[in-house]
């Protein structure tokens, strides 16, 4: 059987925070705000997994108000919802992401971006599509006042 999941996400950029997307940090003046390392694509990943299996959500699994999951690597989170994934019998096949953040310019960061993705998600680089895109200066990515993420896994059990 295959089934597809995906996920959106948004996060508050500040000030005083890291900019962490797709377990890469970014030199910025700004950061993302989260409740863990703020990996706004990271938490579509897990996500869209989530949503492949009928899960529930990230919260769900993650609450923001444990104190277990605060300021803890996206990249482990991933990695709890992969072995959920092989429990239930089930292999990442693809996943095609978008990031839309008007800056930094994210072109020479998107290939470390996949290379982590396709490590925590077991599967080859040529499955793995990472784009970013800007706001075009309108709205609150173009505005700079947040980061979006979205994210679309196709899962199989065969």
């Amino acid at each position: 059987m295959i089934r597809i999941g995906q996920s959106n996400d948004t996060h508050r950029l500040e000030e005083g925070y890291k900019l962490i997307i797709g377990a890469v940090s970014i030199p910025h003046y700004k950061g993302s705000v989260g409740h863990s390392d703020g990996d706004c694509l990271l938490h579509t990943v897990c996500e869209s997994l989530i949503g492949a299996l009928s899960l529930g959500d990230l919260g769900k699994l993650f609450p923001d108000t444990s104190v277990k999951f605060k300021g803890i690597e996206s990249s482990l989170l991933v990695k709890k919802v992969m072995s959920e994934v092989k429990n239930k019998g089930y292999r990442v096949l693809n996943i095609d992401s978008t990031i839309f953040l008007e800056r930094p310019k994210l072109q020479e960061y998107i290939m470390e971006m996949r290379q982590n993705i396709a490590v925590l998600l077991e599967i080859e680089l040529e499955f793995v599509s990472v784009k970013a895109t800007t706001g075009e200066g309108i709205g609150i990515v173009g505005k700079e006042e947040a980061i979006v993420t979205e994210s679309v896994v196709l899962v199989t059990n065969d």
